[in-house]
């Protein structure tokens, strides 16, 4: 029988990969060549650039505002923006929407039904663009540095509310989301508006103004800033030891203002720039990441035994016997050829724990997930407690027999 919904996962996902490679890639090199413009010999461009790709030569000229002519060829560069978003918000609802109960609710944050839910996720993205749009329209558009600051901090905020309403991998998913819409409605809303406004004045005749010109290269910077924040959102849930933190909107934070510094590195680069103060910050706050994730303590579930992983020499021998009835209690219903689980029609990631060979053969993602970072199972609905993942972390570490 064939399972069309992780057919159409799989679609959806390979279809926003590859928009979004198309998107990224177009932002980044236009801020290269905005960066390396040198002053044109001749002709009235603002700033032109020769490279050379793929055994040919290529001469680009911009022009600030734009040309006396407008040219027969014009291409527009919006569709890639357009169509990541929508598979991206085709996967938030296929996933996180219509498998909230299973991704999104943790019942041990807030009693959310699945409309509830789901209404509070789309609003924090309506919400999300109308806040960062205001700011754009405020006097703090003067300086990006601090509307950039601002609006970070609104984004930290905008996680720890997130984080106190659904499961920390929800949360994060839904700010990656937030800052998503925020980039394609620059796109939509501002970027390509005000372009066609300039070409309807070039066709009657009227010289354009030059603020619309102004007004989307600030939103194509904004938008260049935040593509490896939201690319870090993208992967994180493959890595539990972020959302998975004590307080995963501060792991968010660290990291999110890591792949910001790393950017302003390859942009000063980009313009001959001084890059090693930038640098120095972006080791820094990657270090303050990796530190913060590996000594602080992971999140406890309310109601579990609180206090750290018992040392595996204080328990007595663990045999298989003893961790059976835990895994059969909080992990089989998904993790078994034939889930019971109605939202997974085979278990998550291939991992089977049904017997004593597939839950010996899986021992370190069981280690990783469910014992360190305690992520799994999934908000942990079942509450299992501490005393059950320490006993799974025993007879791991005594070899699984």
């Amino acid at each position: 029988m064939v399972d069309w919904g992780d057919w159409i996962n799989l679609g959806l996902r390979w279809f926003h990969f590859v928009a979004g490679i198309a998107w990224i890639g177009s932002s980044f090199y236009f801020v290269w060549l905005d960066n390396h413009l040198k002053p044109p010999k001749d002709g009235g461009a603002s700033g032109e650039v020769w490279s050379v790709h793929g055994g040919g030569f290529y001469h680009n000229q911009k022009y600030q505002v734009a040309p006396a002519q407008m040219p027969g060829d014009l291409h527009w560069f919006k569709w890639e923006a357009y169509f990541t978003w929508l598979s991206g918000f085709s996967l938030l609802v296929l996933i996180y929407y219509i498998g909230a109960d299973v991704f999104l609710i943790d019942p041990q944050k807030a009693r959310l039904s699945q409309s509830d839910a789901i209404a509070v996720g789309l609003a924090s993205l309506l919400i999300g663009w109308a806040i960062y749009d205001a700011l754009c329209r405020s006097p703090l558009r003067r300086d990006n540095r601090v509307l950039g600051s601002v609006w970070f901090g609104m984004l930290v905020l905008a996680a720890i509310a997130l984080d106190a309403l659904f499961s920390a991998r929800g949360a994060y998913l839904h700010v990656g989301a937030i800052i998503g819409t925020v980039m394609v409605g620059n796109v939509f809303f501002v970027i390509i508006p005000n372009q066609r406004k300039v070409v309807a004045d070039l066709v009657a005749g009227r010289e354009p103004d030059p603020a619309l010109g102004q007004a989307a290269k600030m939103r194509s910077v904004h938008n260049n800033y935040m593509t490896l924040p939201v690319l870090f959102i993208m992967i994180s849930h493959h890595y539990p030891m972020t959302y998975g933190a004590e307080r995963p909107w501060l792991v968010l934070a660290l990291l999110g203002a890591t792949g910001i510094a790393v950017r302003h590195v390859f942009n000063l680069r980009h313009r001959d720039g001084d890059t090693r103060v930038t640098v120095a910050v972006a080791a820094g706050l990657a270090l303050a990441s990796v530190t913060y994730v590996s000594f602080e303590p992971v999140t406890v579930a309310p109601g579990a035994a609180s206090g750290p992983v018992i040392a595996t020499d204080a328990l007595a021998t663990v045999t298989y016997a003893q961790v059976a009835p835990v895994f059969a209690k909080h992990c089989i219903s998904c993790h078994q050829p034939t889930p019971t689980n109605a939202a997974f029609s085979a278990p998550p990631l291939g991992v089977v724990l049904h017997t004593f060979e597939s839950a010996s053969a899986a021992a370190p993602r069981i280690k990783k997930v469910a014992v360190d970072a305690r992520t799994m199972p999934m908000v942990n609905d079942a509450e299992m407690t501490q005393a059950d993942r320490n006993l799974i972390g025993a007879w791991i570490a005594q070899g699984t027999p």
